[in-house]
């Protein structure tokens, strides 16, 4: 009688399964054999075959190629390359009259199970009893996790951009549901001895090669941080860069998911190894359980313990403070809100989004909460009327169609044009406010660099940063200094500046709707900002020019109650609207603070009445007449010496400054 022949492939050392075949074992099942030596099948195995005798089989160890489907025995239960026996199939096979049922390939490339997802659905009106962080990612993530273990079946390298701290939980993730063995590239140890010790980069790439050589099929290399190791732009690529850039493109062939931050650059010959790329950033406003069920992500992430210290707890209007945010940050916001109520009772929900907000503001650098509100601000009700409108589209305060439609009428920017010391800073902080968001004023000239690359990395890291701690108002401050019109000439500068407004572009073309976010650039030269940048989808231009005699009025009463200067008189607030006439509303701010100084810092105290208001507008109208004055005589005396061909001589100023012998 003719042995039944069957082909199997081993999941323990072949050298172990040879072994145990040889030995003198032919009174043992075949299920018995498995269950010591787990295996899989190339072709489907009937469950009576499972009962027969080693002596009665011919069991050859299988040479397939990689593509070819495997299938797990009938009643063998495989979990980390071991095996248990289930007793269901097993009483099953004892019966003569049971059908068995032909098991599903597995893919080959894993020769393991997925295992499965652990998450529970919490019923309608519940909050999660409790919930860590790599569900907390798993559950924010699982379309984008999804889509990238899709690709990965597939053989598609990817690369994923998003922020360092939910790498971990999100490669682990996709791999398992891509039914992948992930292969981690790790920082390597210090190398001891050696005449000629080797940088971490260079012991990095040592490890790389090593890895991507030795990938097997259904192996998949993870790379945590591509950035760091590959960092920098086309132009200037360090010899690491170069070396991993023809390492992996020498390997072609090997599936590779790479992480990398927004707010760092690689070089786009390296970016392009990747079939395809992806951008997680923030959350969404929903999330989706393994069961399909979608949940507000503000009762998904939030324990119901944390939700119970908040009155009135609004799912909704959480996520309008924490859009931005990812989801193990958003974890850490809510922790650190309970803190600071606690042992207290039920509270406002507004402390919660408080609380949510200095935290932003502690943890990231550079950001602040911002204390100044549109009551604050005297005057310019037109502008504030635009302004309101914006901030109104934004909050959700007008009833629309649909959200997408909000999202186009929301603008991108706002370009805050006019005289200095108009409040333009001001209302940008009142907007802020406004939008319960954090603020960070940048400087202009800050953002320049003179090595290049380094202006467009600090813009990225910016709106990165910024994205993060959504909702979030970034201010670029003398917005013409990076933003000028691009010029077709070729020298570098030409090519630096046009390179900075490109990147510009990049970002905020990078929006998204559901994230509130704008950025605000003030200048007094709105002539030679970038046209690209002033179109209505990108940039809303908005005049703040001195105010007028009610302005002037309103920001004379902000500023007496400001400085404590109650005694002050309707009437004298008048003569002062009238006699500032042509003057900022920073200007008429120093005749108060002036006044406060006279009335508590001098002896004796000078009383804020008309006379001491008058003196001090004269000071300032004299002090303006004097500095056009120095300036245009400044500018006559430089172009008369240019015209007699005599050189000129330098200011008092500069001479203090000067040494002689260079006179």
């Amino acid at each position: 009688m003719a042995k039944q022949r069957i082909k199997l492939v081993p999941l323990v050392d072949a050298e172990q399964f040879q072994n145990f075949l040889f030995e003198d074992n032919d009174s043992v099942t075949l299920r018995e054999f498995l269950c010591q030596c787990p295996a899989l099948s190339t072709a489907p195995i009937d469950d009576s075959i499972m009962e027969l005798k080693l002596g009665q089989l011919s069991i050859a160890i299988a040479q397939e190629p990689p593509d070819c489907p495997l299938y797990r025995p009938p009643g063998l239960v495989i979990a980390g390359g071991l095996a248990t026996n289930d007793k269901q199939s097993t009483n099953q096979s004892t019966n003569p009259t049971s059908t068995a049922t032909v098991p599903a390939p597995i893919n080959s490339q894993t020769q393991s199970e997925t295992k499965p997802d652990t998450l529970t659905t919490p019923s309608d009106d519940d909050f999660p009893a409790d919930i860590s962080e790599k569900d907390a990612v798993k559950l924010a993530y699982a379309e984008q996790i999804d889509s990238v273990a899709s690709f990965l079946r597939t053989g598609l390298s990817v690369l994923v951009v998003c922020e360092k701290l939910v790498v971990a939980h999100l490669w682990q993730e996709m791999a398992r549901r891509a039914n992948l063995n992930p292969i981690e590239l790790t920082v390597p140890d210090e190398e001891e001895g050696g005449l000629m010790p080797r940088s971490l980069r260079q012991r990095q790439l040592a490890t790389l090669k090593n890895l991507i050589n030795s990938l097997k099929q259904g192996d998949i290399l993870v790379i945590p941080h591509l950035d760091l190791l590959a960092g920098g732009s086309d132009t200037n690529l360090p010899t690491e860069s170069r070396e991993l850039i023809e390492l992996v493109y020498k390997q072609s062939d090997r599936l590779i998911l790479a992480f990398v931050d927004r707010s760092q650059d690689i070089p786009e010959v390296l970016a392009a190894r990747f079939a395809v790329r992806l951008l997680i950033s923030g959350v969404s406003r929903t999330v989706t359980y393994p069961n399909g069920e979608e949940k507000n992500i503000g009762r998904a992430l939030v324990t119901a313990e944390e939700a119970s210290h908040f009155q009135d707890f609004d799912p909704e209007g959480l996520y309008k403070n924490i859009a931005g945010m990812n989801p193990i940050r958003l974890r850490h916001a809510i922790k650190y809100a309970v803190q600071e109520v606690a042992g207290t009772e039920q509270v406002p929900v507004t402390r919660l989004y408080q609380a949510i907000r200095a935290f932003k503001a502690q943890t990231s650098a550079n950001f602040e909460v911002p204390d100044v509100s549109f009551n604050d601000i005297g005057g310019y009700r037109e502008v504030k009327a635009e302004l309101s409108k914006a901030l109104n589209l934004m909050t959700g305060s007008y009833d629309l169609p649909n959200e997408k439609l909000r999202g186009e009428l929301i603008p991108r920017g706002f370009i805050f044009h006019g005289p200095p010391g108009t409040g333009k800073t001001l209302f940008a902080k009142a907007i802020a406010n406004q939008l319960n968001a954090t603020i960070q004023v940048v400087s202009g000239p800050e953002v320049t660099d003179m090595y290049v690359g380094e202006s467009e990395r600090k813009v990225r890291e910016l709106f990165a940063e910024a994205r993060r701690n959504a909702p979030a108002v970034l201010v670029f401050d003398e917005f013409d200094s990076i933003a000028t019109k691009r010029s077709g000439r070729d020298d570098g500068g030409s090519r630096a500046g046009n390179a900075l407004v490109a990147q510009i572009l990049t970002e905020m073309d990078g929006f998204r709707p559901d994230v509130p976010m704008l950025v605000i650039g003030t200048t007094n030269r709105l002539d030679i900002i970038d046209e690209a940048l002033l179109r209505p989808s990108r940039f809303k231009a908005v005049t703040i020019n001195r105010p007028d005699i009610q302005a002037r009025r309103a920001i004379a009463q902000v500023h007496a109650k400001h400085f404590s200067l109650d005694n002050i008189s309707p009437e004298l607030i008048e003569i002062i609207a009238t006699e500032t006439e042509g003057m900022s509303g920073d200007d008429i701010r120093s005749l108060f603070r002036d006044a406060c100084v006279g009335l508590h810092c001098e002896s004796p105290p000078r009383v804020p009445d008309a006379l001491r208001f008058g003196e001090l507008v004269g000071l300032l109208r004299k002090a303006a007449i004097d500095r056009n004055a120095s300036v245009a005589e400044r500018r006559t005396s430089a172009l008369d010496g240019f015209r007699s061909g005599e050189r000129v001589r330098p200011t008092v100023a500069m001479i203090s400054l000067t040494p002689q012998d260079n006179l």
